[in-house]
């Protein structure tokens, strides 16, 4: 990218490249004196190469658990190697991803909902999620993960914007005669972002679709399943909690889709993937993405 060509870097290319929200960096300055940016005449901030190779050394030690402090001690001794700015990719890749996790950061409902819209606007329901969505899903992950985020701060931002998701999916009419496609999370798991996504997704391929509740009851998702006949069930485990509360829910929803050979069921999720190393499915089909099932179901 032309940023790491530039001797001489804003604050917004520096959040661009690092990851870390324009907040946390001033804080680290201010607080820990992690780096001390140059300032224009206006006033705003300038960093060096050099400053954001610190920034970037001192985030992944955090990530180790040192704190603040003690990693910009370390990031500071001549004999910590600092990462080449060729090697790094950049943690997040558009302005709006920016944006979003810097009022998602500080909570601001009503600022991440403008920035979602002009995104959407700007963009188109498709690069809007594979641009904006995704990627800002994955880094908030991340950042709950690491503990740079708290859990308040993920639950806001990520209710926020699975709330605009399903007001897009609500407003995007499909014909009572389109092939029903049904998203559940397994019983025990609660993130149904990603299925909120796909099912966005199914929609704009000319599929109907109905989400299920996250964490369904066990024996839910069959009876819902021959309530409303759908072509395609899409099922989600992105945690392990799913097979070790209800181990035997997968087991049994297996054997049903073989008594269902109409309907076509898959499921993905990297809990499945884990669970997958050591256990076998007969019937329902492990994808990585949506692709995978509009390339073998015609609609």
């Amino acid at each position: 990218m032309s940023n790491f060509n530039e001797k001489m870097l804003s604050i917004q290319q520096v959040s661009l490249i690092t990851g870390l929200s324009k907040p946390a960096i001033r804080k680290w300055e201010d607080r820990y004196h992690t780096v001390t940016p140059q300032r224009l005449p206006n006033g705003r901030r300038i960093y060096t190469e050099k400053d954001v190779k610190i920034l970037l050394t001192v985030r992944n030690l955090v990530d180790k658990g040192l704190t603040i402090q003690q990693a910009t001690i370390q990031a500071h001794q001549e004999n910590t190697p600092l990462p080449t700015l060729e090697s790094c990719e950049p943690m997040i890749h558009n302005e709006y991803c920016i944006r979003l996790l810097e009022y998602g950061s500080t909570c601001d409902v009503i600022s991440i909902k403008r920035i979602l819209q002009e995104a959407h606007h700007k963009l188109g329901i498709e690069r809007f999620l594979d641009e904006v969505v995704v990627p800002v899903m994955f880094e908030i992950g991340i950042r709950w993960e690491k503990d740079r985020w708290n859990p308040f701060q993920e639950s806001v931002s990520s209710t926020v914007i699975r709330d605009y998701l399903v007001g897009l999916r609500n407003d995007m009419h499909m014909p009572d005669d389109a092939p029903l496609l049904i998203g559940a999370c397994l019983p025990g798991e609660s993130h149904d972002l990603p299925l909120c996504i796909l099912l966005l997704k199914a929609q704009m391929h000319g599929y109907r679709v109905y989400l299920i509740s996250s964490s369904p009851a066990p024996g839910a998702i069959e009876q819902l399943i021959i309530y409303f006949k759908p072509k395609v069930v899409l099922l989600s485990a992105m945690s392990e909690l799913p097979f070790t509360t209800y181990p035997d829910v997968l087991p049994a929803l297996d054997v049903f889709a073989a008594d269902y050979p109409e309907v076509h069921m898959f499921i993905g999720g990297s809990g499945t993937k884990e669970y997958l190393k050591t256990h076998t499915l007969h019937t329902i089909r492990y994808i990585n993405d949506l692709q995978d099932i509009l390339n073998e179901v015609e609609i």
